[in-house]
Formats: C-alpha cells, structure tokens, sequence
C-alpha cells in the first residue's frame, strides 16, 4: 500500500469539510464539525499526558462522541478498546480490566447504566467535551507504525467467552481499501448504521464510509422494526448493512418487504449465514438494491470474503470468494487444501489478519498457524473455488451418529412465513448423544405453535435432522453485536430437557410452545 498516512488521518482524508458525516436524530453534523468534535477530545486526551500506546476505553452508543473518541485515540497513536455498551456494567468493567484502559471516554448515558462499577477504575472522560471542551489540537508528527495496535476489539462471544483481538494500523487501512475496491462506495452514498460501531462489522461501515466521505446516519434500536425503515426512506439512505437477526426482523415484523425504498442500493449481509429463503425475500423486496453477502471474522479486522451481485444465482448459498488482498483456502485435517466438494475448514491469509490476542499465547498459537487464521468454520469449495460455509465447528450438532449442520435445520424452519428467526443447538441426550433444540419467535400476528413447526420440520428434513423439541419464544437472545447467543439458548435447553433423555430420530419427539428462554444481552 505504499506509505500509510496515521489512521485518523487516512479516515477523514475523504471528507468534504462542509459534506454532513454523521446524522443522529435530528442533528447534522459535517465533516468539519467531526474534526471540531475530534480535536476537543484529542485536546481533553492530550491533557491527561499518557504514555504512548495507552488503551483508550469508549463506552456508548453510536454517536458523534463515539466517533470523535476514537478518532482522537487514534490521532494520539494510543490504542481504541471498544466497549459493549449493551452489556452488562460487570461485564463493561471486565473488558476495561482485561484491555487494562488508562481511560475510559463514556457517554453519560452508559455511565449513568453502568453504576458504581467503574468507580476506583480507569480514568473518566465523559461526552461533554464535544460541546463544550477544551480548544481543539490536531497535532502534527510522525504517523504510528503500521505494525503498533490501533484498536483492541473483542470477539463477539457467540460460543466462548470474548477475547481482545489485537488490530493494527495496517489491519485497519488495508481491511478498508480492499472493502472499498469491491463495493465501490461513492461521496454520496449515506449508510443506516444500525450496528454498533463496537461490533468489527460496525466499526469496518464507519471506517469504509469516513474514508470515502460519505454519510452515516444512526439508528441505535431495532425495536420498533417499521421506524428503523421509516428512516431508511426519510433520510434517502443508499446504503444498509446487518446480520442475518437484522433482516429477518425488518422482512418478516417490518415493513422493509412491502416499502419501495428506491434510494436504496447497497445491501451489505454478513455476520453469520442468511438462509437462502431470506435472501430470497430481501432481492424481491428490494429488486433495485444490489445485495452483497459477505463473510468475515473479527480476527481478520472485518471482512474476508464477499459474493458478487451478479454470481448470487448461480453460487446460491456461496460466501463467495476472498477479497482483495484477502487469500482464503479451505483445508483438510491434514493440512493440504481440500479437492471440490471435499469439507474442510477455512483458512486466510492478508495484511488484515490481525497479530493475535492480547496477552494470550496459547490461544494466539492455535488460531493464527503456519496456513494462516483458523476461522473455525467448516465449508466446502467447488470447482470454481466459491466457498460454501457447511456451520461453525462449535455449532455441529452430532445426533444419532450423524453431523447435523445447525444452518439446515434453522433454514428449513425459516421457510414457514410466519416464523421471523431460528435457531439450533445441540443437548446431550443419552440416546441420541445430542439432541436437537429448536428456538423460534413468530410473527406478532402468528398463531403458529411448536408442534406446526415440528410437523413441518418432519416433512421436510431427514429423521435425524428432525428437532426433538421447537421452543417458541418472544426474541432469541443476542450478543451485544446482534448474533444469535447460542450458548445462552443452550444453556436454556439444558435447564429445560426432559430427565429420560430417550427420544428417537422419529416423528415421536414433543414441542413445546412456550415461551422456555426470554431474550438478553451478552
């Protein structure tokens, strides 16, 4: 890439000082009065005198206080540690002490959540200091080293507990230019940012739009899905990103199936696979919208691969390819890569794969290897070298002797319209070695009840695929990013599964419609 400018720097270097940045609620904000807002926190930062590299906590919702934060900890060559604003105080806390933050910029709002449990902590800054803080600095110098730590990002925590993954300067620009050769964004174009910006698919939107000067407009809540579009349209938004959670909600208990949004036409879908019925449902709603599906981890600072457009059709249910720059191989146990049609896991290489996780060793060891980053994810290529992820390793469920994919049996669910999500996991079973949970929430208008939705699992999955029990719930739990919390659904099944563990793979297995696991935030 040549000489790499410092990473706030190359961020805004796209932004027409006059050009609107960011837009939330009611407010407009240009790019100048994000560098304005950026220099006062760079100032109140400055003041503190830390050493360099210091870890820079910044706890809230997405906001211009947000993006000034991180902006200005970058700027000062320190290290951005992007707390979850929606978990628990506890667990904000945890993460300020594992990344071991000097300071914490806080959005009062998050602060007044979080309680006590950041007194006798890190060092407070809190969002006053956008409006009414110190005078602006923006000082000049030499950019950090493309190899130092930009951002500690935690792992979405969907299976195991969250770890810090180290993303450097070099991670950051290079993850950037390679999503911007792809998806070709303009100056013009104004994202809907519904994902936290502490989430790595959240963070490469505000990266990807800061550099190409275009707009985002905010919206920190889904929980009123018809609101969520009537932003969309209000605002003109060309652009929308989510994970599979977030389009199940709009198409099935919002309006974003039935409202021509014609502004719109760059649907960005990562996060987790989107069965195919839902990409179905998404291009027929939104025929004018190109519909990217895209494939990532937080250990390779966002995005890995991508399927073209164009290739959705006759690549159905492919993740697509590596991105720029990005190479992805999909190997055996051995380590060569597999032939077409042969399983195996995914591996990448790329000036985006991070260095490894703080203050972890063995885990570092394990993940990053000779082949490059363990994704943990199990696909297969054809001949064309598409990849087609099969499940993540961790959410297999092994029943009755067979290798259940978690993804057929939710896509098969979610092929019953009045079912808005889904969601498989596995149970120890006595006779069966794991048996197969089934968690739906339905259409608020639905009378569908578990059993339906078991009779119709039975008609159309093989016997061993078939749930031995189809939960009906008010909203599935979610990590802080918006994935589906299997482990808490897990953990819900196990409390609930029946002590004789002696069902069989037939159309014996019971339902049980109510409502067993109420939602949460991890």
């Amino acid at each position: 890439m040549g000489h790499r400018p410092g990473t706030a720097d190359y961020l805004l270097h796209g932004g027409v000082p006059t050009d609107v940045a960011v837009v939330d609620g009611a407010a407009r904000h240009t790019y100048a009065d994000l560098r304005l807002a950026a220099g006062r926190t760079a100032s109140a930062l400055a003041a503190l005198d830390l050493p360099p590299g210091s870890r820079v906590g910044i706890l809230g919702p997405n906001s211009v206080f947000w993006v000034a934060a991180y902006l200005a900890v970058l700027k000062l060559g320190h290290v951005a540690v992007p707390l979850p604003d929606r978990a628990t105080a506890a667990a904000v806390r945890r993460a300020a002490d594992l990344a071991g933050c000097a300071v914490v910029c806080a959005d009062r709002r998050a602060l007044r959540a979080a309680g006590s449990e950041l007194d006798g902590g890190p060092a407070l800054l809190t969002d006053d200091v956008v409006t009414a803080g110190p005078d602006p600095c923006w000082p000049d110098g030499a950019p950090p080293d493309p190899a130092a730590d930009a951002v500690l990002m935690f792992t979405s925590g969907t299976t195991s507990r969250p770890r810090a993954v180290r993303i450097t300067h070099r991670n950051l620009q290079a993850n950037t230019e390679s999503v911007l050769a792809y998806l070709r964004l303009r100056p013009d174009d104004r994202i809907l940012a519904v994902l936290p910006f502490h989430y790595c698919f959240g963070a490469s939107l505000l990266h990807t739009h800061l550099r190409a000067g275009a707009r985002l407009v905010l919206c920190t809540s889904l929980a009123f899905p018809r609101t969520v579009v009537d932003l969309l349209e209000r605002e003109g938004c060309t652009g929308f990103a989510g994970v599979p959670s977030t389009f199940q909600l709009l198409l099935r208990a919002g309006t974003l199936a039935t409202r021509p949004l014609p502004s719109l036409r760059l649907i960005q879908a990562a996060g987790g696979a989107l069965p195919a019925v839902v990409v179905d449902e998404l291009r027929a709603a939104q025929p004018q919208a190109q519909l990217f599906v895209m494939y990532g981890q937080t250990e390779a600072t966002a995005r890995l691969s991508y399927l073209p457009p164009d290739r959705l059709d006759d690549k159905r249910g492919s993740i697509g390819r590596g991105i720029p720059g990005v190479e992805l191989t999909v190997r055996h146990p051995s380590g060569r890569p597999v032939v077409p049609g042969e399983q195996g896991e995914i591996y990448a290489r790329g000036e985006n794969v991070s260095p490894g996780y703080l203050d972890d060793p063995g885990a570092t060891a394990d993940k990053f290897t000779a082949h490059g980053l363990r994704t943990g994810d199990l696909a297969v290529v054809d001949e064309d070298g598409f990849v087609y992820v099969v499940d993540r390793a961790d959410d297999f469920i092994k029943s009755w002797g067979h290798r259940v994919s978690s993804q057929e049996v939710e896509a098969c669910a979610l092929r019953l319209p009045d079912l808005v999500q889904a969601a498989a996991v596995g149970v120890p079973d006595a006779a069966a070695g794991e048996a197969i949970a089934l968690f739906v929430t339905r259409h608020p208008s639905s009378a569908v009840t578990g059993a339906d939705v078991l009779a119709f699992c039975g008609r159309h999955l093989p016997r061993h695929m078939v749930p031995r029990s189809v939960t009906v719930v008010d909203a599935l739990p979610l990590t802080a990013s918006g994935k589906v919390a299997k482990a808490q659904l897990r953990a819900g099944a196990l409390a609930s599964a029946p002590a004789s563990g002696a069902a069989s793979p037939s159309a014996g297995v019971t339902a049980s419609p109510s409502a067993g696991v109420t939602a949460g935030v991890t």
